[in-house]
């Protein structure tokens, strides 16, 4: 009975890659800052695997890197306006590090954007003014990060009822129950 909820969320997903200007091209990341408390941002969906695992990049020089690395689990949340469609996932985050994923990666980036991944001095760094900033020339600080979900919730909000399903992974699998709204 849950099939028909699954397969919806994982269509909405990959629409997020593959439809230009569809919702969940962005999605909030949530980690778990200094202080213990959770860090919220916004990043841009890059890429939807066979096994699920979704993948942003970023500078790794950026604070969600090093947070990452002290905790890796985080959340995501996409949000379909329009639909009314709330996806949330929960799951395990890491650095990609194999060097010719990163290459593959890097190439796609358009030349324009490359430029975000070069600044001089790290994301969050205090500056006087917005044009002071410096990029170099030599090299980049460019990362990937991949998350692999455990927990993924649908909730869809309609009338008369809403639809509220969670999908947890046993093994290799995903299993499905419905949740009061």
């Amino acid at each position: 009975m849950t099939s028909i909820f699954w397969d919806e969320t994982l269509a909405e997903i990959r629409k997020g890659i593959t439809e230009r200007g569809h919702p969940f091209r962005f999605f909030t990341l949530a980690s778990t800052g200094q202080s213990g408390a959770p860090n919220q941002r916004t990043v841009v969906f890059r890429h939807f695997n066979d096994d699920l695992s979704l993948v942003f990049y970023t500078d790794e020089r950026s604070p969600k890197v090093s947070q990452i690395q002290k905790n890796d689990t985080v959340s995501l949340l996409f949000y379909h306006p329009e639909k009314l469609l709330q996806i949330t996932i929960e799951g395990k985050a890491s650095e990609i590090t194999d060097p010719q994923v990163l290459k593959e990666y890097w190439s796609h980036v358009p030349d324009g954007n490359k430029k975000d991944y070069t600044t001089h001095i790290a994301p969050g760094t205090t500056m006087n003014a917005p044009d002071e900033i410096e990029y170099l020339n030599d090299r980049n600080h460019f990362c990937a990060i991949q998350i692999e979900p455990t927990r993924i919730e649908y909730l869809k909000i309609k009338q008369p009822n809403h639809v509220r399903v969670l999908f947890s992974k046993t093994n290799e699998s995903w299993q499905g129950e419905f949740l009061t709204p």
